[in-house]
């Protein structure tokens, strides 16, 4: 018997509907995020005092964050306005956490962990959990990567901050959130107030949307966020733009280019493949245009004064990471066994060795101001004279004073943090020469290779006195530098002694 004929129909009570609730992050998501974080910071923590060695930029770095506040500011309308911020952040952090090497490079292992997990969570979005870890994986295995962790400048935060940029772009295009908006300008804003070339990253972004075919009210608030961007940059550019100088070292990028040309080829090649999952914004073209455009307009504009540097558009390395990682997701997808992919895993993580392993020796930059201020406090003796070649190496022995102290800087007028500079403010040509001569032995600090050409007065004044009055006495090279005591002619040979050359066997030794 059916319920109807059984009676009149029980009333039923009727409960109204339980919303959905949001999914929260899976186990997927933090692994995405989490083990791309944790790998960056193992590798930045691996050797990160190189031995106890400091590059000439971090001395930079290191010397004016241990000024005042207004001696920074003052400083930079000077020189270096574009790191102004920089070194106001590292003053505050060395402040907290005292001023040594480890302060000095631990923000940028901490910020580039941040990218890396960032670049995660943008594979996961545009790909999907197994290409979301590759690409944070491979993101951190990047050799420029692994550089850059390491290094008391600001190109990791710089990278971290144009990394959460793009990931809070791809989801304000779906959104259309104005908060989102908020949200992407002010950490492009803040990018780009730490190194100006981060809006390079912006005209990246405007690429992928246009590609994209984003609606027209999304691309409408990406033009208002970016004139906002660029407007809070402006007063930054129009005041580096008079210190120009800062770049003049830069010349035609020759074996960088090479590099980049490599990564834009190898980018393309991967993108060929079908990667990613369909949606607003496709991972080639959020990737490809990061990669190569950043790049292709620094050298662009090198065609009239070179610029390009690779460390100013290392954020480009969130472009190659995503596509590398999509490509292999893809690859390991199109194999039936995933023998042959990780035997081409573990083939690249072997060619990665010993790069990864000079990275951490201090050879591996151009100077080491630590070995350099060593090499003056060994060779120098108490009242001994000391001479820049030219006076803007004055800061490779900042980062120690006791290296100089028994020293007497013969051509200094007025020391860098006083002076408000970076090197300090040297005596007129004649107040020189005739220091000089008051002097039976002068250490001098000079460029590792070439004859030192003046380049003014005071230079002039340097070199000629050496060659009239005094002879070469003995050189030590360094990473970066030479070291050479110089003795006035009519002095005695010094005695030889620890540390010390013989000038009978050799007019110039060689260490």
């Amino acid at each position: 018997m059916s319920l109807d004929e059984r009676g009149p129909a029980v009333a039923r009570t009727i409960y109204p509907p339980v919303p959905a609730r949001r999914p929260s992050p899976g186990p997927a998501t933090a692994v995405v995020v989490i083990a791309p974080l944790l790998l960056t910071i193992a590798l930045g923590l691996w050797g990160i005092r190189k031995k106890n060695s400091m590059w000439g930029d971090e001395a930079v770095t290191y010397q004016l964050a241990h000024r005042d506040l207004s001696q920074i500011w003052l400083t930079a309308q000077e020189v270096d306005l574009v790191h102004a911020l920089h070194y106001a952040m590292m003053h505050e952090i060395f402040a907290l956490f005292g001023g040594g090497l480890l302060t000095l490079r631990l923000p940028s292992v901490l910020a580039m962990s941040v990218a890396a997990g960032g670049v995660g969570l943008l594979g996961l979005r545009l790909a999907g959990p197994r290409a979301g870890l590759l690409a944070g994986l491979v993101f951190s295995l990047l050799p420029q990567v692994q550089r850059y962790a390491q290094e008391g400048r600001s190109y990791a935060m710089v990278c971290a901050l144009v990394t959460w940029a793009t990931y809070t772009l791809v989801v304000s295009v779906p959104h259309r959130a104005r908060w989102r908006w908020a949200v992407y300008g002010s950490t492009m804003l803040l990018a780009c107030l730490l190194h100006e070339f981060a809006v390079l990253a912006l005209v990246a972004h405007g690429v992928t949307l246009i590609v994209s075919r984003v609606p027209r009210p999304v691309l409408r608030a990406w033009s208002v966020t970016a004139a906002g961007v660029v407007a809070g940059l402006l007063p930054l550019a129009i005041g580096s733009a008079g210190q120009s100088g800062q770049v003049s070292w830069i010349d035609w990028p020759g074996t960088r280019l090479l590099g980049f040309l490599v990564m834009s080829v190898v980018g393309v090649a991967c993108a060929r493949a079908p990667l990613g999952v369909r949606g607003p914004v496709r991972l080639p073209a959020l990737a490809l245009p990061i990669l190569v455009l950043p790049g292709l307009l620094l050298v662009i504009v090198s065609l009239v004064k070179p610029l390009f540097v690779d460390r100013y558009v290392l954020y480009s390395c969130i472009g190659m990471a995503l596509l590398l990682g999509a490509w292999m997701d893809h690859f390991q997808r199109l194999q039936r066994s995933s023998r042959t992919a990780w035997i081409a895993v573990v083939a690249v993580l072997a060619a990665l060795v010993p790069t990864s392993l000079s990275l951490r020796t201090p050879q591996s930059r151009s100077t080491d101001v630590i070995a350099i201020g060593a090499t003056v406090r060994k060779e120098g003796r108490p009242g001994d004279g000391l001479l820049y070649l030219s006076g803007l190496h004055r800061i490779w022995t900042a980062a120690n004073a006791e290296d100089t102290r028994l020293l007497t800087d013969l051509a200094l007028a007025q020391d860098p943090a006083s002076s408000n500079t970076l090197a300090g403010i040297e005596l007129p040509a004649q107040d020189i020469a005739a220091r000089m001569l008051e002097f039976d032995r002068i250490v001098v600090v000079r460029a590792p290779t070439g004859t030192h050409s003046p380049t003014n007065p005071q230079e002039e004044a340097k070199t000629s006195t050496l060659r009239r009055h005094f002879r070469e006495y003995g050189t030590t090279h360094v990473n970066g530098a030479r070291v050479t005591v110089y003795v006035r002619d009519h002095a005695p040979s010094p005695k030889t002694g620890p540390g010390s050359n013989s000038p009978g066997e050799s007019g110039e030794v060689m260490r």
